[in-house]
């Protein structure tokens, strides 16, 4: 009973800790890197001057996403009436099947988002 109590709080300190290190140990790097006297650029080279922005990669990912989950679904009805496979795993498989491949398709078409 009292063990959700427990667990919210610890979740929440874990993500306050990963952030905070990322970011605390980010700062330290670079003032070590500035009082040796470092050029500034370093932090920014190897970035491409053009990224494709955030919202239309989540768009599309989560388009693609979607689109997977509902033929996915339409596969599985397909299977279900032709086949002898039970329901609940066919559904299951076959959703997570596509959303993956949803996903595997997304991740291709924003590296080719970037490109451009």
């Amino acid at each position: 009973m009292g063990s959700e109590l427990i667990v919210v709080p610890i979740i929440f300190g874990a993500i306050f800790g990963v952030f905070y290190l990322y970011f605390s140990t980010r700062n330290k790097e670079r003032l070590a890197l500035i009082e040796k006297g470092a050029d500034a650029t370093i932090f920014v080279k190897g970035r491409n001057n053009y990224t494709a922005p955030i919202w239309k990669v989540l768009i599309l990912n989560l388009a693609l996403l979607l689109m997977g989950v509902g033929l996915g679904t339409f596969i599985a009805s397909i299977l279900e009436n032709y086949t002898t496979i039970d329901e609940e795993p066919l559904y299951v498989g076959s959703i997570f099947l596509m959303a993956g491949v949803g996903l595997f398709v997304g991740f291709y078409m924003t590296k080719n988002l970037d490109k451009e």
